[in-house]
C-alpha cells in the first residue's frame, strides 16, 4: 500500500522511470518500464533485483551480448491473425532479424546458466520454431526484399522481365540515336521511365515527327516523354510480366503469413521475452550510471544502509563536478523510529527523500546506490508526508492536509509500514503542534511501525530520548564556519543553531540577549550544550581522520621498506652465489694452468729455456685475469653534450653513480638513483647517454659486477608504461591498474597509458572512476583520435 497517490512524483520516481526508459532500445522494453510497480513480496523483489544485478555483471564483464534489432512487431503479429491478410516484405524482414536476436539471447543465457541463473529463468516457456526462421530467410534477403529465387515461378518471371527490358533498351537506343541525328532530341538525352514504361525525351516542337505515345511532359513544357510505336508491344509484354510478378509476390507473402499464423502465440511469448531482456538491460545500464549495488534482503525488519546516495542528486552533481555526501542509516526493532533535527538547509529533507526514493526503487526491482554489505528489508506499506498539500478546491490549509495524512497513517500504519514525515508538527501554533505531533508519534510507535521524521520541536527530541524504540538523529553542522555538513549522525539530537546564525547574520546583540531571556536558562543551556557537542565531535572527527591518514602512510612506507629489504637480501644472495661460482671457475682454470706448467717443466727436465717459456705463459694467464677484472670494474661511461633536463640521464662528477632527472627546481635537480631519490646541485652533474646507464645496469646483474644496493634497474627495464585490458573483467582490470600505478610510482614514471577499447564505454568509465581515487593521478584524457581516441586512456602521476 502506498500513500499518497502522487507518491512517485513526490519522491522523484517519475524521473527515475524516464531515465531507465532512455536506456531501452525499443518500445518493448519501454512498455515494461511503464508497468514497474511497487511490490511488498520479498521473493518477487529478490527475483527482479537479481536479474538486474546479473545483467550488470554481464555489462561490466564485456561479454558479447546481442544489442541490435530489438524490434516491436506485435502490430504485425496481430495483423497476421486475420485470415487472407498477408504481411509485407518489410514486416517479415523485421520478424526475421528480431527472431535472430531472440535466438542469440536464448543461446547466451543457456550457455551461462550457471553464472546467471536468475536470467536463465526468464527463458522458460520461450519456444521458436527454427524452421520458421529458415523459411523466412530463404524468401527474404538482408535488405528486406524478396529473393529472385524465392520460387521457381518468380525466378522465371524476373528473368523474362530482364530479357524483355534488354530488348526494349536496345530498340530505344536505336530510336534515340536516330532522333538525335535528326535534331528531335537534345544531344545529352537518355532513356528514362514514365508510368512504368521506357520512354525518350523529345523536344516539344518535334513531337509529331515521331510515331508513338506521349506519357508525360516536363514542367517547362519544352520536353515530352514519348514511347515510340516500335517498342509498344515489348512494353506491353513487360507490363504483363510485372503484373504476373506482383501476383506471385502476393502469393509468396500470403504463404509465409499462413505459415506463421499457427505460431503466433509462441511468437507473442518470445517478443515478451525480448522486451523483458531490453527492460532488464536498461535497468542494469541505469544501475551503472548511479553506481548501484544489490543490498542483501533482511528477513527481519532491519535497515542497514551504508553510504547511500540520492540517485538524482548524484547525477546532477556529477555534471558540475561535485560530490554527494553519502548517508549511513541503521534501524531495527530496538530503534524503529528516527527523529532527525538540525538547522534549516542542513539536509534533513534530502535525507528523508533519499530513504523514501531508494526504498521505493528497490521494491520496484531496481538496484540502489548503497555500499556493498548493506542490508534492506521489505515493507508492505510506504507512507510519506513530504511537501505542501494545501488545496483551495478541497478547502484544506497546509496544516489540515498534514493532519489528514496523519489520520491515514494512524489508521493503516502497522509493523509492515515505513512512514516518512517532513517538518513534523509545523503549520500551526508550536505548542499545540508539538503536542499533537508527540501524540501521533507515540501512537505510530505503539503500532510497531518504522519511520523517520524531521522536526525542530524540542519536545519531540526529549520524547525520542525518553522512549525505547525511538532514537534521535542530527544533521552535522560546522559550528565554527556555521555551514551544514550534510552528514547524519544517529544517537543524539541536533540543534537548530538559531542563535549562532543570528549572530553571524548580524542581528543586534541586545536583541539576541532578549531572546535568551525569553527562552529561559534551561533551553538556552540545552542548545549551547548541543552546539558544544557538535563542535567537539567535529574536532575529534578531524583528528581521527588525520590519524587514519597517517597510519595509512606509515603502512605504505613499511610495506615499501619490507619489499625493498627483501629485494636487497635476494640481490645479496644472488651476488654471493655468482661470486662463488666465478671464483670456482677461476680457481679451476688456474689449477689446470699450473698443472699444465708443472707437467711441461717435468717433461723438459727443467730445461732453462722451456722453464722460462712456461713461466711466461703463466704470467700471461695471470695478466688476462687481471685485465678481465679491470674491464669489469671500469665500465666506460659516455658523457654527452646537451642541457640537463627532466628525463635526462646524468652522473655525479667524479663518481660512478648514475641516475635519471625527475625534477629541476632552480639550481637543484631531483634525481632517481635506483629506488631512492636525491637532490644534487646542477653544477655537480654531467649528462650521459642512455646506453651508458644500460651498460651499467647490465654489468650490475653480471657476476662480479659492481653493486649499487638496489635491484631496480631490472624492474626499470621490464616495466611497461602501457597495459592492455581489453577483454578483462572489471575486477581484474582494476587490479592491473593498481599494479601499473605501484610500479610507475616506484620507478618515477609519469605518463601512463591504458588500452581498454571503446565498446559501450563501461570498462573505460569504471577505470577512470578508479583512477580518480588516487590523489597523485592527474590529467586523465583520451588518446588522439588517429591513435585510438576514446579506446585509450592517458594519465599522469603527480
Amino acid at each position: 500500500m502506498r500513500y499518497p497517490e502522487n507518491i512517485e512524483p513526490k519522491l522523484g520516481f517519475d524521473k527515475i522511470r524516464t531515465l531507465v526508459a532512455e536506456h531501452c532500445r525499443s518500445t518493448l522494453g519501454a512498455g515494461f518500464v511503464d508497468s514497474m510497480k511497487f511490490s511488498g513480496d520479498p521473493g518477487y523483489i529478490r527475483q527482479l533485483v537479481s536479474q538486474t544485478f546479473e545483467f550488470k555483471a554481464i555489462l561490466e564483464s564485456g561479454e558479447s551480448f546481442p544489442k541490435a534489432n530489438y524490434i516491436d512487431v506485435n502490430v504485425s503479429l496481430e495483423k497476421a491473425r486475420v485470415e487472407g491478410i498477408f504481411l509485407l516484405e518489410s514486416e517479415l524482414h523485421d520478424i526475421s532479424i528480431s527472431l535472430d536476436t531472440i535466438l542469440k539471447c536464448l543461446a547466451f543465457f543457456s550457455k551461462f546458466r550457471e553464472q546467471y541463473p536468475a536470467l536463465f529463468l526468464i527463458t522458460g516457456g520461450v519456444m521458436i520454431e527454427q524452421g520458421l526462421c529458415n523459411e523466412i530467410d530463404s524468401k527474404i534477403d538482408e535488405k528486406g526484399e524478396l529473393r529472385n529465387n524465392a520460387t521457381p515461378a518468380l525466378a522465371r518471371i524476373r528473368q523474362s522481365i530482364q530479357s524483355e527490358q534488354g530488348k526494349i533498351r536496345k530498340q530505344l537506343n536505336q530510336e534515340l540515336r536516330h532522333a538525335i541525328k535528326q535534331g528531335y532530341v537534345q544531344d545529352d538525352s537518355n532513356i528514362t521511365i514514365r508510368g512504368g514504361r521506357m520512354v525518350i525525351p523529345v523536344l516539344a516542337e518535334h513531337k509529331r515527327k515521331i510515331k508513338g505515345f506521349i506519357h508525360d511532359e516536363s514542367s517547362s513544357g519544352q520536353l515530352v516523354y514519348m514511347e515510340p510505336a516500335t517498342v509498344l508491344e515489348v512494353n506491353n509484354a513487360i507490363r504483363e510480366l510485372e503484373y504476373r510478378e506482383k501476383r506471385e509476390i502476393v502469393r509468396i507473402l500470403t504463404d509465409l503469413t499462413t505459415m506463421i499464423r499457427p505460431y503466433l502465440d509462441d511468437l507473442e511469448k518470445a517478443y515478451r521475452f525480448l522486451g523483458m531482456v531490453d527492460f532488464i538491460m536498461a535497468k542494469a545500464k541505469f544501475a551503472l550510471d548511479i553506481q548501484a549495488n544489490m543490498p542483501a534482503i533482511s528477513q527481519e525488519k532491519r535497515m542497514d544502509w551504508r553510504l547511500a546516495r540520492h540517485p538524482l542528486l548524484l547525477l546532477a552533481h556529477r555534471k558540475v563536478g561535485k560530490e554527494v555526501v553519502p548517508l549511513t542509516i541503521y534501524l531495527d526493532q530496538s530503534q524503529r523510529i528516527l527523529v532527525i533535527s538540525g538547522p534549516n538547509a542542513g539536509g534533513k529533507s534530502v535525507c528523508l527523500k533519499t530513504v523514501g526514493l531508494l526504498q521505493y526503487m528497490f521494491q520496484c526491482g531496481l538496484l540502489i546506490p548503497v555500499e556493498e554489505g548493506s542490508r534492506i528489508c521489505v515493507f508492505k506499506n510506504l507512507f510519506i508526508d513530504i511537501g505542501d498539500e494545501q488545496s483551495i478546491e478541497n478547502d484544506l490549509s497546509t496544516y489540515s492536509s498534514h493532519l489528514t495524512n496523519m489520520k491515514y497513517f494512524l489508521k493503516h500504519g502497522d509493523k509492515d509500514t515505513l512512514f516518512l514525515i517532513d517538518e513534523f508538527g509545523t503549520g500551526t501554533d508550536p505548542n499545540f503542534g508539538g503536542a499533537i505531533a508527540e501524540a501521533i508519534l507515540d501512537k505510530l510507535h505503539k503500532n510497531g511501525a518504522f519511520g523517520i521524521v524531521n522536526t525542530h520541536y524540542g519536545n519531540l527530541k526529549q520524547f525520542a530520548d525518553n522512549t525505547e524504540g525511538i532514537v534521535n538523529g542530527a544533521m552535522r553542522f560546522d559550528v565554527q564556519n556555521l555551514e551544514p555538513l550534510y552528514k547524519l549522525e544517529i544517537g543524539k539530537p541536533g540543534s537548530s543553531f538559531a542563535l549562532e546564525i543570528a549572530y553571524k547574520i548580524g542581528l543586534p546583540h541586545r536583541l539576541i540577549d532578549q531572546v535568551k531571556n525569553n527562552l529561559g536558562t534551561e533551553k538556552v543551556n540545552f542548545d549551547k550544550l548541543l552546539s558544544r557537542l557538535e563542535r567537539d565531535k567535529r574536532y575529534y572527527d578531524t583528528k581521527k581522520d588525520e590519524l587514519k591518514r597517517k597510519n595509512k602512510e606509515l603502512n605504505n612506507l613499511l610495506q615499501k621498506y619490507n619489499q625493498l629489504s627483501e629485494e636487497l637480501d635476494q640481490q645479496k644472495k644472488n651476488i654471493l652465489n655468482q661470486a662463488k661460482e666465478e671464483a670456482r671457475q677461476i680457481l679451476a682454470g688456474t689449477n689446470k694452468k699450473i698443472e699444465a706448467t708443472i707437467r711441461s717443466i717435468k717433461e723438459s727436465k727443467a730445461e732453462k729455456t722451456a722453464t722460462k717459456v712456461a713461466r711466461q705463459s703463466l704470467d700471461t694467464f695471470k695478466k688476462s685475469l687481471t685485465a678481465q677484472k679491470v674491464k669489469k670494474s671500469k665500465q666506460p661511461v659516455e658523457v654527452v653534450d646537451g642541457e640537463i633536463v627532466v628525463g635526462a640521464y646524468v652522473r655525479v662528477k667524479g663518481q660512478a653513480t648514475l641516475g635519471e632527472v625527475l625534477a629541476i627546481k632552480g639550481k637543484d635537480a631531483e634525481i632517481r638513483i635506483g629506488a631512492l631519490t636525491s637532490k644534487v646541485k646542477l653544477n655537480r652533474l654531467e649528462r650521459v647517454s642512455k646506453q651508458a646507464l644500460k651498460e651499467i645496469e647490465k654489468f650490475s646483474e653480471s657476476p662480479g659486477g659492481p653493486v649499487g644496493g638496489f635491484d631496480i634497474s631490472r624492474r626499470n627495464i621490464a616495466f611497461k608504461s602501457q597495459i592492455d585490458l581489453r577483454g578483462k573483467r572489471t575486477e581484474e582490470a582494476l587490479i592491473a591498474v593498481d599494479h601499473l600505478i605501484d610500479g610507475a610510482t616506484m620507478l618515477g614514471v609519469r605518463e601512463l597509458r591504458i588500452v581498454h577499447g571503446k565498446g559501450d564505454g563501461i570498462l573505460r568509465d569504471m577505470i577512470r572512476k578508479h583512477l580518480r581515487t588516487y590523489s597523485q593521478v592527474s590529467n586523465i584524457h583520451d588518446e588522439h583520435a588517429d591513435r585510438g581516441g576514446a579506446g585509450i586512456t592517458i594519465f599522469e602521476l603527480g
